[in-house]
């Protein structure tokens, strides 16, 4: 049974501590700390097999284009000479994690489930459906759906299959997007990464940016371009463009703060550093969510689906 990396190890790897030759990781659920190697983290058994596709292990082939390529492309990138097999790197690095991370997969959920709760009202409206028995009050389904008494639970492994199926656009959206390299020039304030390192970065116009880290003292913006949605993927990346930047100490912390709260449980990073903790535990509450919209649109409703950084209760 394989064991597959939703994170890869080579970006991993790139933020292991000099020291100890190993990550150092601190948990959001419970701030404990332990310093793993990349290859005992961020892995599931059969992460990558989906039984919704004719070829289960497609996403594999795709991984093989990307991650032999990563150490070149930050290379190429720290150069300031990016050319097509760097962007279809780095741009297939963000794809494959926004896609198939368990954290894409519990929030590409959300707008299944609501469009599987949208068609349950439509069709109850038409009689489709009894009214419950009396052991659940004879409510009919979209009373029952409202008060929680019924739910649908959507497999995780579905909207996976959609991002694998996809996965070529989100490619050739990214990049062909404009993107900010972002240098890190602090010692004492090195980039983090994470269990889904592809955060969001939400804008005042409504544009919603990918930060993605990629070493300690490297990270790319991703300002998707959302026209590029309607159009034929261009893996010869046509359209991208770059500039470099080199951040403040505060919009360093603004990157790692997106990423703290970005990371579905585990946090990386290289150096054992006093204020790390409690960094961490400022921002461990949040996550990201699929939220959706119903909106009414003639005989049945509109979708709105968008993800935003949510602030959960604690427990």
């Amino acid at each position: 049974m394989a064991l597959d990396h939703y994170v890869s190890q080579v970006h991993l790897r790139n933020f292991y501590s000099p020291a100890t030759n190993r990550l150092n990781a601190l948990r959001k659920s419970d701030l404990k700390r332990f310093p793993p190697r990349s290859e005992d983290v961020c892995r599931i058994e059969e992460g990558s097999t989906n039984a919704y596709l004719l070829h289960d292990r497609a996403i594999e082939d795709f991984l093989k284009c990307v991650e032999p390529q990563y150490n070149a492309a930050l290379a190429k990138i720290r150069e300031d000479r990016l050319d097509e097999q760097c962007v279809l790197t780095i741009a297939g690095f963000a794809a494959y994690i926004s896609s198939c991370a368990p954290a894409a997969m519990r929030v590409h959920s959300a707008p299944l489930k609501a469009a599987l709760e949208a068609d349950a009202e439509i069709l109850d409206r038409r009689g489709v459906f009894d009214k419950a028995p009396e052991s659940l009050g004879g409510k009919s389904l979209t009373e029952l759906l409202a008060d929680g008494s019924v739910h649908f639970k959507v497999d995780g492994k579905y909207p996976q299959s959609l991002g694998i199926r996809s996965i070529i656009q989100r490619v050739s959206i990214f990049g062909n997007s404009p993107w900010e390299i972002l240098h890190n020039r602090e010692s004492g304030a090195p980039f983090f990464t994470s269990d889904y390192p592809v955060p969001i970065e939400q804008r005042s116009d409504g544009v919603t940016n990918r930060i993605v880290p990629l070493a300690p003292d490297l990270a790319v913006r991703i300002i998707p371009d959302a026209r590029l949605s309607r159009a034929q993927p261009d893996l010869s990346f046509a359209k991208f463009r770059h500039r470099g930047r080199d951040l403040k100490r505060a919009e360093i912390a603004d990157v790692n703060r997106l990423i703290v709260q970005c990371a579905e449980d585990l946090v990386f990073y290289r150096d054992e550093l006093d204020w790390i903790e409690p960094f961490v535990a400022k921002y461990r509450r949040f996550r990201i969510e699929g939220v959706t919209d119903r909106l009414p649109y003639g005989t049945g409703f509109a979708i709105i689906a968008r993800q935003r950084i949510v602030e959960r209760r604690a427990a």
